[in-house]
């Protein structure tokens, strides 16, 4: 489990095929990393398979590749890196699980004021779960929905998060990993028995109605 709170910035050294799937080599300034830990690469739960003095290996499957931006990724990739949360630390930011939902496309990049303002696109199944003010990750980091538009969501970037993620390089057209809030996902399931009821109650109070 991750909080959003990005720890560094990163960078793609090389990336190779092999069994493993497409293997990376990250280069980031972490000293004590462990092999099999969890480690969240742009939002992307990926699996330390080895590391050395400033860099660790993760690899990524297919299934991942097909979910997610990773297969874009090349040397020289900034990529925001955040280890998982230990039991005893804050949570500051909200609770990400480093599953991505959905890839989004940045269709709206605007300054306003002392804000940078990022239109992301969705696709229309993701909506319900998004609200005004919620909570939502962006390429791991976690942000809150700052205004919700048809079939796009809008974020309002601070200097903070411009200055200690990749977020600020985001330009039209870039694509980006968006994790809904892991409660919102839940709270969906459960009501979606509930949901198909209702649907199929006013499909056959139309009929009647129509009859």
């Amino acid at each position: 489990m991750f909080t959003g709170l990005i720890e560094r910035v990163g960078e793609v050294e090389s990336v190779r095929q092999s069994a493993a799937g497409r293997e990376l080599r990250i280069r980031a300034p972490f000293d004590d990393l462990v092999a099999g830990e969890s480690i969240a690469v742009n939002g992307a739960c990926l699996t330390v398979r080895s590391f050395g003095e400033g860099w660790f290996e993760a690899a990524a499957v297919t299934t991942t590749l097909e979910r997610t931006t990773i297969g874009d990724w090349k040397t020289g990739t900034r990529l925001n890196i955040e280890r998982a949360l230990r039991a005893n630390d804050r949570l500051g930011g909200h609770i990400v699980q480093g599953h991505v939902d959905c890839v989004g496309v940045v269709v709206e990049r605007e300054v306003l004021g002392d804000a940078l303002l990022i239109d992301v696109s969705v696709p229309p199944s993701m909506e319900p779960l998004f609200v005004l003010h919620g909570s939502i990750a962006v390429d791991g980091v976690s942000l809150t929905v700052n205004d919700i538009k048809p079939r796009a969501l809008q974020l309002s970037l601070i200097d903070y998060t411009l200055r200690h993620t990749t977020l600020g390089d985001l330009r039209p057209g870039s694509r980006v990993h968006v994790e809904a809030d892991v409660i919102a996902k839940h709270v969906r399931r459960l009501l979606e028995p509930y949901l198909r009821e209702t649907t199929a109650l006013n499909s056959v109070t139309d009929f009647s109605l129509e009859h």
